[in-house]
């Protein structure tokens, strides 16, 4: 028996965050946008007793759903914490190891984990398009075990060179690079998530793998969204579409708004384990 089901391409990329998250550890994200939800749906589905710091400082929290449009410096979002502290705080807590995950947005990648979220064009001074900087995603890029990024499968995003490092993954690829720069031995990127594929880093290399593909989607078709070609694994994982109780949970409790996981929409046919694309909208400009 088949089934259509039809999410946007941020709530695929939001419900595969979520499910690599787990209650044993502990997460470092932004104050806002889909890293924070995707901690809060794994939180909700599956690991309620999942711990997380934002970069505010705020540490523990216990966020009340339906979530409130805006949770960044808002009562809302530091509901029952365990402590209230600072962007200095919470980054020496990180220095110290005391964070096992980062969870970022990047507006640009490259092939060694290093991104971009502060602008794109040809000069800081001329920009294209500027965003909203790196806030604490440098320290939590730094200092965290590991990392794991969130951004759209596009060939502007995937880049052979950053327009603006904002943040270090395995800077130049080469064994020692990141503790040559003063950063903690043994940390770095850990896995980047798009709508149609998740990466891991060769261990060897540091250069970004692909490791596992949405069923709908194939090599050639992350391939031709990236600047780089990536290395591939022996075995590609199966990464599954947003389940329903996901999309459920995700939009009327999580995001009721709708703000973080608007995108272009994705349907697709279910038979068994399978899945067909039948529909995806164009990526829209500036998207």
């Amino acid at each position: 028996m088949t089934e259509t089901r039809t999410f946007t391409d941020m709530e695929q990329i939001i419900c595969t965050s979520a499910r690599l998250m787990h209650a044993d550890k502990l997460y470092f994200t932004a104050i806002g946008g889909p890293p924070l939800v995707a901690v809060l749906l794994a939180k909700t589905l599956h690991a309620p007793n999942l711990a997380y710091v934002v970069e505010d400082g705020t540490i523990a929290p216990q966020v009340q759903l339906p979530a409130p449009m805006f949770l960044i410096e808002a009562s809302g979002g530091s509901y029952r914490a365990a402590s209230w502290t600072d962007m200095n705080t919470v980054g020496f807590h990180a220095g110290l190891g005391y964070l096992d995950y980062g969870i970022l947005a990047a507006v640009q990648v490259d092939e060694y984990g290093n991104f971009n979220s502060t602008f794109v064009g040809p000069a800081y001074e001329r920009p294209e398009r500027r965003f909203g900087g790196p806030g604490g995603a440098n320290e939590i890029a730094s200092l965290c075990w590991r990392t794991i990024l969130m951004t759209r499968q596009q060939g502007r995003k995937f880049v052979k060179k950053l327009d603006f490092m904002s943040s270090p993954g395995f800077l130049d690829g080469s064994a020692g690079a990141r503790e040559r720069a003063g950063l903690p031995a043994d940390t770095g990127p850990w896995r980047v998530v798009t709508e149609m594929a998740v990466f891991d880093f060769d261990e060897e290399s540091h250069r970004i793998r692909l490791m596992g593909l949405a069923p709908w989607a194939t090599v050639d078709d992350v391939v031709a969204e990236m600047e780089f070609e990536p290395l591939v694994a022996s075995t590609l994982e199966n990464i599954e579409v947003p389940g329903e109780e996901e999309l459920a949970v995700l939009r009327a409790q999580v995001d009721p708004s709708g703000r973080t996981v608007r995108g272009r929409w994705i349907t697709v046919e279910l038979d068994g384990e399978s899945a067909r694309l039948v529909e995806q909208e164009a990526p829209a400009e500036g998207a």
